[in-house]
Formats: C-alpha cells, structure tokens, sequence
C-alpha cells in the first residue's frame, strides 16, 4: 500500500518516537498531523510542533502542526477540524502521546495517577472516537497504538501498577476496536519496542546516559509501523506487535543499524 496524499495524524509527534514515524511517513509521501503540546522548546526534551513540521517539510513533506493536548477534548475536535480543512479526510491514527511515571502505590501522587490516566486512556479514546466518522471513509484506514503485550507476570504490576493499568487500557482499547470496527474496514494494532528507546525522555528523565547507551534509536520503531501501516487494514488487525516481530515477518533479523552504540548491550523495554 502507498503513502502517497495519506492523511496521518500523530500525536505527540513533536519529538522523539511520534516525530520518527512522522518523518518516515512522510518520506513515504504522506501528510503528517503533528497534534502535540509543545509550542515553545523545553531545554530538556527539545523539539516543538513547528520544529517537526519544518523537518518533514525540508525533506519534500506536506505537514500540519497543530496545539493539541489530548485531555481536552475540544482541542481534539480542533485538530480533526484543521486536518480535515487542509487534507480532506483522515487515513491513519498514530496515538503516541503517552504519560509515564514508574512509581509505586504510596509513591504515586493523585495528579501523576490522573496525568497517566487522562492522557494514556481518556485522551487516546477520544482522539480515536472523533477520528472514527473519517477512518471509515479510507480505502486502507488504520489506528496504530504505541502500548505493550499484555503481559500479566506480577513483576509489572508490584512496581508501578498505576502506569501499566494505564498502558494496558491502551491495549485493551486496540483489541476492542479491531474488532469493533472490523466491518468498517478500520485496523487497529498496538506497537511496542524489545528494548528502550534513546529519546530525550530516556536520556533526561529515565536513566541517563547510561540508559541511553543500552538503546536503540526510535528509527526502529518508524520503520515497524512503516510496515504495519502499509498493510491491508482488512488482514492485520487486532494485534500487539513486538517491533522485532515485525522485522522478523518481513525477513529482517539484524537490526544492529538502530543500536545507539553498535554492538553494545541492549536492556530490555518494560513489559518484556
């Protein structure tokens, strides 16, 4: 399946994992809705809507950046709104927007449990509620989730447990609306990456430099929803990829291109 005049709306795409699949789309010829919240840069993570509109566009790409915190659900309806005023239509959602905080039970304070509920679970249902009535009008329409397997040893739930029920919903949401929205010829999966991805958040909040160099590049992930994405939404739906599975059903076995230092160990995702 092309890219070519395919509309992807992204959220979170302002850096990191959103930004590389936006990039990777792009080049493949589709227009990218960067919906974020990142109007101005913070030092720590870097990038802005309008900084990843400006890289997919320098590199041939049709971008849209829209101010979009996805708690609320009048700026989702703005972005399905401006997206549809500049493409026409909507071929696939990417809900990568996503709040974490690896805490547990006494730990985790009221407004981290409410940030990772309303974002992860409220914000990731809406955006996909409002982009449902424009999915069903595409020839090859898609949701694709950034949430794990489900996984239900105890060790990842003992440790943080508010943070996985919320990436589990998430999960949860993919395997009800692949079946929900079967007839309609919508697709929906769920991604996930073996081992940590180097973005800014790992780098500056997760572990550091240390952490950074056990990782691969979030590339690895934009080239797996490449090939989910390019997929017939009729024959893959309902699942809950690993990213190397992915490359694996492709024919891909050496991913050492995506360590951030070839050769070096590499640890493990959460949920693995």
């Amino acid at each position: 399946m092309s890219f070519r005049n395919k509309t992807v709306i992204i959220t979170g795409a302002s850096r990191g994992i959103g930004k590389a699949i936006g990039l990777k789309l792009a080049k493949e010829g589709g227009n990218i809705v960067i919906a974020a919240k990142s109007t101005e840069e913070n030092p720590k993570l870097g990038g802005t809507i309008f900084s990843a509109a400006k890289e997919i566009e320098e590199q041939g790409g049709r971008a849209l950046a829209v101010k979009c915190d996805i708690r609320y659900e009048e700026e989702i309806k703005l972005v399905i709104e401006k997206t549809i005023e500049t493409f026409g239509g909507i071929d696939i959602l990417v809900n990568n927007a996503s709040a974490i905080s690896l805490t547990n039970t006494e730990q985790t304070e009221a407004k981290r449990f409410d940030l990772m509920h309303s974002i992860n679970v409220r914000g990731t249902f809406l955006m996909t509620k409002h982009c449902i009535p424009h999915l069903k009008k595409s020839s090859n329409a898609h949701i694709l989730t950034l949430s794990p397997p489900l996984n239900l040893d105890l060790k990842w739930f003992a440790n943080h447990v508010a943070y996985t029920m919320s990436k589990y919903n998430m999960s949860m949401m993919t395997l009800g609306w692949a079946n929900e929205f079967r007839k309609d010829g919508i697709a929906a999966n769920s991604l996930w990456p073996r081992t940590i991805i180097g973005t800014a958040a790992v780098k500056n909040l997760l572990g550091g430099e240390v952490m950074m160099n056990m990782s691969r590049t979030p590339e690895i992930l934009a080239d797996a929803a490449f090939y989910i994405l390019q997929k017939p939404s009729s024959e893959c739906t309902g699942n809950l990829f690993m990213d190397e599975d992915v490359f694996a059903k492709e024919g891909i076995t050496d991913l050492e291109k995506y360590a951030v230092v070839k050769g070096g160990k590499l640890f493990n995702d959460l949920f693995i």
